[in-house]
């Protein structure tokens, strides 16, 4: 099926084609019908499968249809989880809006709020925020809800994992009662399902290929080292891989930077990107990592969620996250549009508890790869709570006990 067969207007399709979209992905094909019914939507689908578009296009159909007396007041309000993804959805709606008459912002955290208010006071039609600030702009009288018509919540799986839950109901009974809801999950838990229950009503559900199923294109690989060895295997692997670019996952800020000097040191191309660095170094970060200037970028989970890198050959994670799901989070930056892609996990003794809760999630074992230099050292035995050393070492006396023919019948008296 074509673009043009979506009831899409002359000008989003003239914009499709120069961007050299030939058809629309199974998200796409199946979102922007319903989506321009002005049914609500629930729809699961994994990152990299082109679900923005899927909404942004059909929203910029839907306000060119609308009547334009009330022009640039916010009628579509987009929510995401994180400043990265915020500041990715509208590049996209930017771009595929640049020839209609339809104004869009992005508005973060991070950065100051006064141009943004600024901003928001010239008149929005499409706005796309992170829960936290929006509900800081309506606290300053900076935002009016009157006109929302269409609310989209991106990656709704993620803004519950973040804890913004309380922000998303406090939004939601700011908005007009009658309007159009669009909820975009890469997962379908029972969390988001509950979160779907009281934001949608009646709606059409899509449910594509979810993130479990998607890292079936990504071959998992575990490198069993020492921790204090780790930086060093990395190394190791860059220099002998040809690797045009690496995303590299750690689970600490302090982590992210004090890799990113030690490659830095040895002449490698290395930022880190985490919610300590400013907004302008982070989105240089990201540049840089998209236009190939940097070969690695060092991020923690968080920071890294909105990172979008099409074609991206490898993630490595120095440490294992604490949450399975983050795993699949993590690796699913690589592997992206069916194409194949490798997650190199460096597994040390002290993340067996990490190990297990991902390979039950998982629903398989890893199979443990070591790399002959780096080979682990031998784990001295472990002396369990209630084993006495005697048990594991025998029992060694400094000198032999005197061997009397008769137990002792007292104590000796003192002369």
């Amino acid at each position: 099926m074509p673009f043009s067969d979506l009831g899409l207007c002359t000008e989003l399709l003239n914009t499709i084609t120069d961007k050299g979209y030939v058809e629309p992905s199974p998200i796409q094909s199946k979102a922007i019908p319903v989506v321009l019914s002005q049914r609500d939507l629930i729809a699961i689908a994994q990152t990299g499968t082109g679900k923005t578009a899927s909404f942004s296009l059909p929203i910029l159909q839907r306000l060119v249809d609308m009547q334009r007396a009330d022009a640039h007041c916010v009628k579509a309000l987009i929510i995401a989880p994180t400043r990265e993804l915020a500041a990715q959805v509208a590049a996209n709606v930017a771009t595929y809006g640049r020839n209609m008459n339809i104004r869009s912002t992005a508005v973060f955290g991070g950065v100051r709020i006064e141009p943004q208010k600024y901003e928001l006071e010239q008149g929005v039609d499409i706005l796309i925020a992170t829960p936290g600030r929006l509900v800081d702009l309506y606290q300053q009288g900076a935002i009016n809800f009157d006109h929302v018509e269409i609310l989209v919540l991106d990656e709704a799986d993620r803004m519950l994992d973040l804890g913004f839950i309380d922000h998303i109901h406090s939004i939601q009974n700011l908005l007009p009662k009658k309007r159009q809801t669009l909820l975009f999950s890469a997962t379908f838990s029972k969390e988001v399902k509950a979160l779907a229950a009281t934001m949608v009503k009646t709606p059409i559900t899509i449910e594509l290929a979810t993130a479990r199923d998607h890292i079936e294109n990504i071959t998992q690989v575990l490198h069993p080292v020492d921790k204090e060895r780790k930086h060093e295997l990395l190394i190791h692997l860059l220099n002998n891989n040809d690797w045009s670019q690496i995303l590299v996952f750690t689970r600490t800020k302090r982590g992210a930077d004090e890799l990113r000097n030690e490659l830095e040191a040895l002449g490698i191309a290395a930022e880190s990107i985490h919610a300590n660095r400013t907004q302008q170094a982070r989105t240089l970060a990201l540049d840089g990592f998209r236009n190939g200037s940097l070969k690695v970028l060092i991020g923690t989970d968080l920071a890294a969620r909105g990172i979008d890198i099409q074609q991206l050959p490898c993630v490595i994670n120095i440490d294992l996250p604490y949450v399975p799901e983050d795993y699949i989070h993590r690796i699913g930056r690589t592997g992206r549009a069916s194409s194949s892609g490798l997650a190199i996990s460096l597994y040390s003794d002290d993340e067996a508890k990490q190990l297990r809760a991902i390979e039950r999630m998982l629903g398989r074992q890893f199979k443990k790869t070591f790399i002959s230099e780096f080979t682990p050292k031998p784990k001295p035995p472990e002396i369990k709570k209630d084993q006495k050393t005697d048990d594991l070492y025998g029992n060694f006396e400094a000198f032999d006990k005197p061997k009397g023919k008769g137990k002792s019948k007292g104590r000796r008296k003192r002369r």
